[in-house]
């Protein structure tokens, strides 16, 4: 685990999940409850939750696709 801030992260795919996020123009919107974040997608005009903790890579390729992005982990 490693800290972000004052918050504790979990490991997973989060940095991985983000790097692309910001790599394909998707912005932070805002925290959610526990270790899940909301971005907004350009490429589907939508908000995207995105669990930062997933450990589960078939949930962080589920994320990917929800948000517009063609590229998997």
């Amino acid at each position: 685990m490693a800290w972000a801030g004052s918050r504790l992260m979990a490991a997973g795919y989060g940095k991985d999940l983000v790097k692309l996020f910001r790599k394909n123009g998707c912005r932070f919107v805002r925290n959610g409850k526990g270790d899940h974040q909301v971005w907004y997608s350009p490429l589907t005009n939508r908000n995207i939750t995105l669990d930062y903790g997933t450990n589960n890579k078939y949930t962080a390729n589920g994320t990917l696709r929800e948000a517009g992005i063609n590229q998997k982990l």
